[in-house]
């Protein structure tokens, strides 16, 4: 009985270890239905603010127009954009809103393809997880988006 403990709790601290050196993580993270018909992403968890809610690659991307395209991320910080990206786990599904709703920011590394998004105030478990979309302002399928907020 001891044995089978020791061995439960040596992968469990192999899994922690996995995870913590893993480039992706969206562990606090997971999608479902949103209030608009679409999908979100929302806490898995409780957050505290300035933790860390997921982190993951990016994928930069050839022959996409980012601005018809609402599914990329634009990645870098020129306007207009020319360089745009898909990232990896649940980072798509965060929905955007203005920033004072916002519970999220996303820091992107250009250099390493890279991002992390971290929360702005504490966040409680089930609450959607939304920031404002770096290229809200002047990407042609966000348009809709400004009229609205």
């Amino acid at each position: 009985r001891i044995l089978l403990i020791s061995t439960m709790m040596s992968r469990s601290l192999r899994a922690l270890s996995t995870l913590r050196n893993s480039m992706i993580d969206c562990s606090k993270v997971h999608v479902r239905p949103d209030r608009h018909g679409g999908l979100g992403a929302f806490a898995a968890c409780n957050i505290a603010s300035g933790e860390v809610v997921e982190k993951g690659v990016a994928r930069v991307l050839t022959n996409v127009d980012g601005n018809e395209n609402p599914y990329v991320f634009t990645w870098s910080d020129e306007v207009p954009n020319e360089h745009w990206a898909v990232g990896s786990g649940c980072a798509t599904f965060y929905n955007t809103c203005g920033h004072e709703e916002a519970n999220t920011i996303v820091e992107r590394d250009f250099d390493k393809n890279t991002f992390q998004i971290f929360a702005t105030r504490d966040i409680q478990e089930g609450d959607e997880l939304r920031h404002v979309y770096k290229s809200k302002e002047w990407r042609n399928c966000f348009a809709s988006l400004n009229i609205i907020m």
